[in-house]
């Protein structure tokens, strides 16, 4: 289960100043619907990594301006800005991502959407609010993909 500690990554102290009431309201809301998510995959004996980064599942959790701009690939407009998006890491296997493009109902079910695991080679983004596209599993840029379609991304195409 990730904690709100898991989630701020210690940036909650060093970024202080820009934490606001609703920053930490996304922040819970977007924890809590992550553990919903990892608690359905789990029944399936699906568990995500842990990052050697961190010692945690969270790969990135929320992100102050300045953590934003020095972490390669991000968006200006990334949803970790406003704690509506959260980045668990995922096992050698992909068998996160994997699930969760198997279980986009699921992913539905709790308001929650991925970026393309092609983007994603070792974790899944996950946010609360929908992409430009609307795709429960969309691609965030117009970069090229990092890695290969998942076997499950090839069998839904």
């Amino acid at each position: 289960m990730i904690e709100i500690k898991d989630y701020w990554m210690g940036r909650d102290v060093r970024f202080a100043a820009e934490l606001t009431p609703e920053i930490e309201t996304n922040a819970a809301e977007t924890i809590r619907r992550v553990n919903l998510l990892l608690d359905r995959a789990a029944l399936d004996g699906v568990y995500p990594g842990i990052d050697p980064r961190t010692g945690t599942e969270v790969s990135s959790g929320w992100r102050p301006a300045a953590i934003n701009e020095h972490t390669k690939n991000a968006a200006s407009g990334s949803k970790h800005l406003t704690a509506r998006a959260e980045d668990v890491r995922d096992t050698q296997q992909r068998s996160l991502a994997r699930w969760c493009v198997s279980h986009q109902d699921v992913l539905a079910e709790i308001g929650l959407w991925i970026e393309d695991p092609q983007w994603c080679p070792t974790w899944v983004h996950f946010q609360t609010v929908p992409p430009g596209s609307g795709l429960r599993v969309y691609v965030p840029s117009t970069a090229p993909a990092i890695c290969a379609k998942l076997p499950e991304q090839e069998a839904l195409a």
